[in-house]
């Protein structure tokens, strides 16, 4: 029995390392760390950060992080940000599926004047797959997670993977 709950555990601890290795990977190739990125452990810690979901509205209804602002990607609006954080000191935490699209709009922001961007490393996907909890369109929690495609789906663990 002890070598089963073990060996149960090892693949559990792999898959993990596994995800984290090809979220490392992609990031590593297609982001080019233009705005500073906050891990998840540290956001738990941060007091009161504004969270913006830089996903899809489909994205964001199927779940967010809880509190998170939607902003969108391609119908990104600078001007609806401004209007609703004028201060431009503020935290301002943004994340997408891993990290990607969430950079570009990190960008956008930081031109715009905000000083204290960042990009949540992994996205949606780590903080699923750290085991926290993301809500849906009602604020209700939900294991259900907008994957994007299935490429990108692989780097998501843990919860159920939407499309």
């Amino acid at each position: 029995m002890k070598i089963f709950l073990s060996s149960i555990l090892f693949l559990l601890i792999t898959s993990f390392s596994f995800a984290q290795n090809k979220i490392d990977k992609t990031l590593r190739k297609l982001n080019k760390e233009s705005v500073d990125y906050i891990h998840v452990e540290t956001l738990q810690k941060a007091e009161n950060p504004i969270l913006l979901d830089a996903r899809e509205k489909a994205e964001y209804e199927v779940s967010h992080i809880k509190d998170a602002i939607w902003v969108g990607y391609d119908t990104f609006q600078l001007d609806s940000v401004v209007q609703k954080i004028q201060n431009k000191n503020s935290e301002i935490v943004v994340y997408c599926s891993i990290g990607v699209r969430s950079e570009n709009i990190g960008e956008k922001l930081e031109k715009a004047g905000y000083t204290n961007v960042r990009n949540l490393y992994g996205g949606i996907f780590e903080w699923k797959n750290e085991g926290l909890p993301v809500v849906d369109s009602l604020g209700n929690e939900t294991e259900r997670v907008h994957a994007f495609n299935k490429h990108w789906g692989k780097l998501l663990k843990t919860g159920e993977k939407v499309y």
